[in-house]
């Protein structure tokens, strides 16, 4: 890219790279910098789920206006992806559940999400895996899965095709300017229009006094074992183990891959920097697996690592201007959500610089709502 770009993005992750590719796709001079390969990090780390959450209004329609742009890009993405549209499997354990399952159902179905209930019978007809005893669960129809780090390379590669997009990695940014520009760790500088922090988990590094906190997560892989699970499946403590902000929890939450594997998690840790796998993490997160497919426990397990996810006070990421009328804007702390909600990011950020109007509100993911202490949701 000879011009000095519009738009600077630091960091290839799956939410960079479809910043990127919606900014060069619109028509701006794109650059993305990225230390490391691209789709590392926590694309990497992570589970590739495609699903519709309603913790908040905010979060409800973040992830079904992004799922719904995946939806749409599905014909086009590459088998190396592996989107599958399996949905996904809330799964009751008791009548207590039940109710929560009853209630996510009625307000999918009033916001047009394609859902159905079904009774204990149901449940073991739709995973016949699944234990006995469990008393039902909400099949979400359109999410689907997919496997991260390849879309991210994808989502470069369209991007490109659009002619306006270069990407340079083993490059480390170590500050951003409120000019615009990115200070390397080779001491050299790089001038934008404006740059773009999709750093992840390092995001604080270069923007400092950003509220975003690293939270570990454990993953295991299988070996083959097709059809063994023909959903997404998630207990519906899942959702308690997600708002958990201190203790360490866990939860069950299992992806059946196009290989045929099946992607096993998931744990959730604050405040450990490193990504050693935890031996007793894994072993509860395993056990808790086994209470719900008993039949997991006899297969065996090719890989288990852990990695980190950018995580904000109010479970709701950071996309826009970092100060409003800035030069330095953001697009981080997905936690979670990234994968889902990398396109929603990226469809959001393009349509601000360009001052579009939005397919969704954007005021409950600026970064002001923030600036006074005080996370909120939308």
């Amino acid at each position: 890219m000879s011009a000095r770009a519009d738009v600077i993005i630091v960091g290839a992750g799956i939410v960079g790279a479809a910043c990127a590719a919606e900014c060069a796709r619109s028509g701006l001079k794109t650059l993305v910098l990225e230390r490391g390969p691209v789709g590392g990090g926590a694309t990497a780390a992570g589970m590739g789920h495609l699903v519709v959450m309603d913790d908040s209004p905010a979060q409800f329609r973040l992830t079904e206006y992004s799922r719904r742009l995946w939806r749409e890009l599905a014909d086009e993405l590459p088998a190396d992806v592996e989107f599958d549209p399996c949905g996904t499997l809330w799964v009751a354990a008791d009548d207590s559940e039940l109710v929560e399952v009853r209630r996510k159902g009625a307000f999918y179905r009033e916001q047009g999400v394609r859902v159905e209930t079904l009774d204990a019978c149901g449940l073991a007809e739709a995973e016949p895996n699944l234990r006995q005893g469990l008393v039902g669960g909400l099949r979400v129809v359109d999410d689907a899965v997919l496997y991260p780090p390849r879309a991210a390379q994808f989502l470069l590669q369209r991007g490109a095709g659009a002619g306006a997009l270069e990407v340079r990695t083993g490059v480390e940014a170590v500050s951003l300017d409120a000019d615009g520009s990115v200070a390397l760790a080779d001491g050299s500088r790089i001038h934008g229009g404006l740059v773009v922090n999709a750093a992840g988990c390092a995001a604080p590094s270069l923007s400092p006094g950003l509220p975003v906190r690293p939270r570990k997560g454990h993953l295991v892989i299988t070996e083959r074992h097709p059809r063994f699970a023909r959903h997404q499946i998630v207990e519906l403590g899942y959702l308690k183990s997600a708002h958990a902000m201190a203790a360490d929890s866990v939860a069950f939450n299992l992806q059946p891959r196009k290989t045929g594997q099946m992607l096993i998690g998931s744990s959730r840790q604050f405040d450990v920097a490193d990504t050693a796998v935890e031996h007793a993490i894994l072993e509860r997160m395993l056990r808790r697996a086994f209470e719900y497919l008993p039949g997991l426990s006899r297969l065996t397990a090719l890989r288990c690592w852990a990695g980190h996810r950018p995580a904000t006070p109010d479970k709701l990421p950071l996309i826009g201007p970092a100060r409003p009328g800035g030069r330095v804007w953001l697009a981080t702390g997905h936690e979670g959500l990234g994968i889902t909600t990398s396109l929603g990011t990226g469809r959001l950020l393009a349509d601000q610089i360009l001052g579009r109007t939005p397919g969704i509100p954007v005021e409950p993911y600026l970064p002001a709502r923030l600036e006074k202490g005080g996370a909120r949701h939308g």
